[in-house]
């Protein structure tokens, strides 16, 4: 007797998430069997592959979007998702069913014999690569889990490459270098394939350079061989590698995105040869529609909410400034949870003194940090500090005790994010209309 459909959905999350056990295991060799078994999926259409320690998501919607206006087929794949697992795997923006889902999850699981286990991401990467080539998608647009050389996205041969920027991450799995870094998230460089890069380290710098030079891959560089000048008016111009564009625009808040968007820009560039149907007025309209959740995103007017996953150090610094400029004298009210594997101090340091409080909350993962180490590190930063452990709770007091004209902000990780939108999805927290 077959199962019911939710059913199953439920219990093929389940048997995945599990196989978070395994941890992270970077290497190519099980996925390469994987996609084997599956009749190598991600030979069937062309791809774009996104590196970078901040901003991949975002270029990679924004790359989405202006395929999908040209008129394209297009998939899109990226991690982790906010609220629900489908958000992973896209088709024209749409996230995919949870049938497909199930259906999926049976191909990829009848690949699964001999050699190790596969992990999570591993699991979830062949599920993505092989559902866009069901669908006949004209791009896939993939987005990295970790890394670059050893990442389980590192199987495809992409049209071109977009490495956002680097900073000191995962310094477990990817080096305690920024050379080193650069030297993993360079692996995703492939011969005579272009590059577009943000990186600004003149040692990153130079190990992407030798990475491109040794595989004849032509490097564009931000500042170099394409750059972008803010106006007054709020649009900024773009100065190409064949290409001057002005007035520009992009849907997305916060300075930084304005430099995603110079490499969304770049990448378009190049790509034009290959997807002619491409042209400005497309470009400009999905850099302006393009919507990537949870960065930077305002979920209520009245009363003022935002979120933003702020989940690195790197990703602070950019939140710091933009609330520096943009807060204006409304009382901050900071709903903050942090994982383990991050700079949790150094991030406390850069938000904490613009808040005029903040409620500690844990996200529902084994990696969050407790509150009470947040709020331990918090005392000498902050002085009206609260303690909620679960995150929808966290929210729900915020709000109803923000002082009238004031900002509720989420940020710190973005399973935080994710559970703080799955609360006001499910009716939990509710704001007035």
């Amino acid at each position: 007797m077959r199962m019911p459909r939710d059913t199953a959905y439920a219990e093929c999350l389940e048997t995945m998430f599990a196989l978070r056990r395994f941890g992270i295991k970077l290497g190519l060799a099980t996925i390469r069997r994987m996609l084997s078994g599956l009749g190598n999926p991600q030979r069937h259409y062309r791809c774009i592959h996104i590196a970078g320690t901040n901003g991949k998501g975002s270029v990679a919607s924004s790359l989405a979007t202006i395929l999908m206006k040209s008129g394209y087929r297009v998939g899109l794949y990226t991690s982790p998702h906010l609220v629900r697992f489908n958000e992973r795997i896209q088709v024209d923006g749409e996230e995919i069913s949870d049938a497909q889902i199930v259906r999926l999850f049976r191909r990829v699981q009848r690949t699964c014999t001999g050699g190790r286990e596969p992990t999570f991401f591993e699991f979830t990467t062949a599920m993505a690569l092989d559902e866009f080539a069901r669908r006949k998608v004209d791009w896939a647009v993939i987005e990295t889990g970790m890394g670059g050389r050893l990442d389980a996205t590192n199987t495809i041969t992409p049209e071109l490459s977009v490495i956002t920027n680097i900073s000191l991450e995962h310094r477990e799995y990817l080096g305690e270098t920024i050379d080193r870094i650069a030297f993993e998230k360079a692996g995703i460089v492939k011969r005579r394939k272009p590059v577009v890069t943000g990186i600004s380290q003149p040692s990153a710098l130079s190990v992407l350079s030798e990475t491109a030079q040794r595989k004849s891959a032509p490097l564009f560089r931000l500042g170099s061989e394409f750059r972008i000048r803010r106006r007054a008016n709020g649009t900024f111009t773009y100065s190409g590698i064949e290409h001057v564009w002005t007035g520009l625009t992009t849907g997305l808040h916060g300075d930084h995105q304005v430099q995603n968007a110079a490499l969304v820009l770049a990448a378009c560039e190049l790509l034009m040869p290959k997807a002619p149907q491409i042209d400005l007025h497309i470009i400009r309209a999905g850099l302006i529609e393009n919507r990537w959740p949870g960065r930077l995103e305002v979920v209520s007017q009245n009363p003022l909410v935002m979120f933003d996953g702020a989940h690195n150090l790197d990703a602070a610094r950019q939140l710091s400034r933009w609330l520096s400029k943009n807060l204006k004298g409304r009382p901050l009210t900071l709903v903050v949870g942090i994982l383990d594997d991050k700079p949790y101090r150094a991030m406390l340091k850069c938000l904490l003194p613009l808040a005029a409080r903040v409620i500690f909350t844990q996200a529902k993962i084994n990696r969050a940090l407790p509150v009470k180490t947040l709020a331990e590190a918090a005392q000498p930063m902050a002085s009206d500090i609260t303690i909620v452990t679960d995150v929808a709770q966290a929210l729900k007091v915020a709000v109803k005790t923000a002082p009238a004209g004031g900002l509720t902000l989420v940020a710190g990780s973005l399973y935080v994010v994710g559970e703080a939108q799955a609360a006001i999805a499910n009716g939990i927290v509710r704001f007035k209309r």
